[in-house]
């Protein structure tokens, strides 16, 4: 076959683009496994980040609870102080 003065050789063409195409479809496999793996990082990270926000949202509560303990012993300190009647209010 002649094609633009020049023979095409369909066999080594044809092997050609077997071999193109084998190319792309390990490249497309790499890809896939590429992907897999930032999936499967990004759901550890995505953990790793709910775990985070429970721990600082323990951290609140945990904080909220001691201001309102320090609180409660503030006003028992205060209740349980006698008042001195020779001293003003203010």
């Amino acid at each position: 076959m002649w094609r633009s003065g020049r023979r095409l050789d369909i066999a080594r063409s044809w092997q050609l683009a077997k071999q193109q195409f084998a190319a792309v479809l390990a490249e497309r496999d790499g890809l896939r496994r590429e992907l897999a793996q930032t999936r499967q990082s990004l759901d550890e990270c995505r953990a790793a980040l709910r775990e985070l926000g429970a721990a600082v949202l323990a951290r609140q509560q945990a904080e909220a609870e001691v201001h309102a303990l320090y609180r409660e012993r503030e006003i028992a300190r205060a209740n349980a102080t006698e008042r001195d009647i020779t001293q003003p209010l203010n």
